[in-house]
């Protein structure tokens, strides 16, 4: 009981931490410096790790940004051209129908890439799920989805859905804003099977880590037919 107290009330202290630093900043001016750590240490009596959480909740929000050699910030606003879209969505807009084949499903224990990248453990449970994603009826990409199993209790014993974002939805869990990078490769022997494409074929690879607020719900690795799939980028001028 007293440890449960004490998990509480170092939670609490985060939250006033996070809050009082919010109340701060809001409405600043991009650039403007945020407290130092040292400062809120003081100010609240805490430990300098429990002000770090509070900072980094208010980096990953979007609110703050760290500049290595400088200090933390107030970040410019983050600027969204259009809503993060799920595969199936992202065929429809383009006119096509999308349709998703299970190649695996299951829980594994998470490794070092996989683990930094959802913000948990090595060894902490994952689901894995590969599905090859066609476009009327023609292959398209080759997708590897890990998801925290915390998160989504009984996922797997559900029975899995059409549309990941939309399950991640129903739950409260829709992603929100994602980081993204794309690479050119060649394709391997056995994505060319699957994609039905020649080995050494050349295609692009996908890499997502996808976020509902702060939480980290989705790391994916896709494969895609660079014959059949062009990325689209709007691009704007910052006012």
């Amino acid at each position: 009981m007293d440890e449960l107290l004490v998990s509480e009330g170092r939670a609490l202290k985060h939250v006033q931490v996070r809050e009082y630093v919010r109340s701060l900043v809001s409405g600043s001016a991009p650039g403007s410096p945020a407290p130092s750590e040292r400062e809120l240490v003081h100010r609240f009596g805490v430990a300098r790790m429990t002000v770090r959480q509070a900072m980094d909740a208010l980096v990953v929000e979007g609110l703050l940004e760290r500049i290595p050699g400088r200090g933390t910030f107030v970040a410019r606003p983050r600027r969204v051209a259009s809503r993060l879209t799920s595969f199936t969505e992202e065929m429809s807009r383009r006119g096509l129908l999308a349709e998703s084949q299970t190649l695996l499903a299951r829980r594994e224990q998470a490794g070092p890439g996989v683990a930094r990248a959802l913000s948990l453990s090595e060894g902490d449970a994952v689901i894995h799920w590969r599905r090859l994603r066609r476009a009327d009826g023609v292959p398209m990409c080759l997708e590897d989805a890990y998801l925290n199993e915390v998160l989504i209790p009984g996922f797997l014993q559900s029975g899995m859905p059409t549309s990941l974002y939309d399950a991640l939805g129903a739950r409260g869990l829709r992603p929100t804003w994602a980081e993204d990078s794309i690479t050119a490769d060649a394709v391997s022997e056995e994505e060319a099977t699957l994609l039905e494409v020649e080995p050494g074929t050349a295609v692009l690879r996908h890499s997502r880590r996808a976020l509902s607020g702060e939480k980290v719900v989705e790391v994916s690795r896709s494969v895609y037919r660079s014959d059949r799939f062009t990325l689209w980028v709007q691009l704007g001028q910052e006012s």
